[in-house]
Order: C-alpha cells, then sequence, then structure tokens
C-alpha cells in the first residue's frame, strides 16, 4: 500500500540531487573555463620551474571567469618547506 509520506520522501531526494548535479556541472564549467584562460595566456607551454609558476598556474584556474573580468592572480614568490629528518 502506497502512502503519500513516501512519494514526498522521494520527491526531496530527486531535488537535492538535481541541485548536486547541477552544482558539479557549473564548477566543472568554472574550471574548464580557468584552463582555457590559462591556455590563452600561454602558461601550459613550457613545464613550470617553480612554485610560484605552478601557483600561479592553480590560481588562474580557480578564478575561471573572473579572468576575462580584469582579474590576472599571480604568485610573486612562495617557498615550500621540505621537512627534515631529525638528527
Amino acid at each position: 500500500m502506497r502512502t503519500y509520506e513516501n512519494d514526498s520522501r522521494r520527491m526531496r531526494g530527486a531535488g537535492r540531487s538535481r541541485i548536486g548535479g547541477l552544482l558539479a556541472v557549473v564548477v566543472f564549467a568554472w574550471l574548464i573555463i580557468g584552463a582555457i584562460a590559462a591556455a590563452q595566456r600561454d602558461y601550459f607551454d613550457s613545464a613550470p620551474t617553480n612554485c610560484a609558476s605552478t601557483g600561479t598556474i592553480a590560481a588562474t584556474i580557480a578564478a575561471g571567469p573572473l579572468n576575462y573580468l580584469g582579474m590576472n592572480p599571480k604568485v610573486g614568490d612562495c617557498h615550500v618547506n621540505v621537512p627534515q629528518p631529525s638528527q
């Protein structure tokens, strides 16, 4: 026997999965647009030589469409702390 309560639970769950799927598509498109902007700036032509160039590529991809609104993220200097073994 079906009840209306069970039907409303199914409908709420379906709405959540649609929103989650839509959010995933938006985030994926955002990152793809950022990768296109990084490619247009020729960041992928050579391998990153230090952490600053790698950071600039990552920041450009994360900025996504904001790159086309005038944002030009750059990482000037960074230091990677590598743990040293104890003596």
